[in-house]
C-alpha cells in the first residue's frame, strides 16, 4: 500500500493538477487548445522522464491524464483522435464529468501478471525441498541446485510458499486487482488492467495501489477554476480530515481565508450538512 507516500506517482497527478487548474484560471478560449498542447512537453523532458523508458511514453501517459483531469474520457487506441477532442464541451463551468469516473490509462499500465508463484534468489536447494513435496501437480523440481516452478502446470495454489523454510517464493499479484474490494479489475486482450464499470463503485483503491500511475479518476478543477474566475458564487465544502494534513501551523482560519482568497464566497466542513 503506497498511501501516504509521497512517491513519483503523486507527484506527477499533482502536477498535472497545477497544470490544469492553471488551464481554468487563464480561462481563454482562443489559446486554450495550444495552452493544453504545450503541457505534456513542458512537464516532460529528458531530465523528468526518468520513471518511464522513454520521454515519448512518459508524454502519452501525460496526455491521457490531463483529459482525465478536464473530465474527459480517454482516447480510444485504435483510432486518431485529437488530445484536445471534445475540450469545448469542457471550457464551461458547470460540466459534469464524462462516466466513469476511474479509468486504466494503456500507456502506462505494465500489464503486471493477476497471480502466479516465482522461486527467488533466496533458494537454498535445501535437501528436504518441502516444496516439491507438497506440490499436488509435480510442478515443482530441482533445477541446477534450485527449485524452479513449472509455470504449464502450477495451479498457484501456494502450498509450495507456505512450507519454505526460507521464505524464498514469492508470490506474484496485480496490485491493483488485489486492493479491489469488488472484483473489478480485469484484464483486456493484451494483458493489461480494465475496469469492470458494472463492478467498479469508484472508491479508488486501484488507484492509489498502482506503482505506476496507470489508474486515474476524473477531475472537475478545470471547470472550478473556470468558475471562480467568472465571479460565481461557489461555497467550498472540506472533509474534516484537512485537519491533519497541512502540519501544525496551519489553522481552520489559515484554511478558510485562503479559500476565501481564492474566490469561495464561503467555507463550510461537509460534516455540518450531515
Amino acid at each position: 500500500m503506497m498511501r501516504g507516500l509521497d512517491t513519483t506517482v503523486r507527484k506527477l497527478r499533482r502536477r498535472v493538477f497545477e497544470e490544469v487548474a492553471r488551464l481554468g484560471f487563464k480561462a481563454n478560449a482562443e489559446t486554450l487548445n495550444d495552452d493544453m498542447e504545450a503541457i505534456p512537453y513542458k512537464m516532460v523532458n529528458e531530465d523528468t522522464a526518468k520513471y518511464r523508458e522513454s520521454v515519448y511514453r512518459a508524454r502519452a501517459v501525460v496526455r491521457e491524464r490531463l483529459r482525465l483531469a478536464m473530465g474527459l474520457s480517454l482516447r480510444p487506441e485504435n483510432k486518431p483522435v485529437h488530445l484536445t477532442a471534445g475540450v469545448e464541451s469542457s471550457n464551461i463551468s458547470d460540466k459534469y464529468y464524462e462516466p466513469p469516473l476511474m479509468q486504466v490509462i494503456p500507456s502506462a499500465c505494465e500489464a503486471c501478471e493477476e497471480r502466479g508463484y516465482e522461486v527467488s534468489n533466496m533458494c537454498k536447494g535445501c535437501l528436504a525441498h518441502p516444496c516439491m513435496e507438497v506440490c499436488p501437480k509435480d510442478a515443482v523440481s530441482m533445477v541446477k541446485g534450485r527449485s524452479y516452478i513449472d509455470q504449464e502446470k502450477c495451479i498457484k495454489c501456494g502450498k509450495c510458499k507456505s512450507v519454505c523454510p526460507y521464505d524464498a517464493i514469492s508470490r506474484k499479484e496485480r496490485p491493483c486487482q488485489k486492493a479491489c474490494g469488488v472484483g473489478a479489475i480485469e484484464s483486456d486482450n493484451c494483458g493489461r488492467a480494465r475496469i469492470n464499470n458494472e463492478k467498479c463503485v469508484s472508491c479508488g483503491m486501484c488507484m492509489v495501489s498502482c506503482p505506476f500511475g496507470a489508474i486515474s479518476d476524473k477531475s472537475q478543477i478545470f471547470q472550478l477554476a473556470r468558475a471562480l474566475t467568472e465571479g460565481d458564487e461557489i461555497v467550498a465544502e472540506i472533509a474534516p480530515a484537512f485537519a491533519g494534513q497541512f502540519g501544525d501551523n496551519i489553522t481552520p482560519r489559515n484554511l478558510k481565508a485562503a479559500l476565501q482568497e481564492l474566490g469561495f464566497s464561503e467555507v463550510y466542513e461537509v460534516a455540518l450538512g450531515a
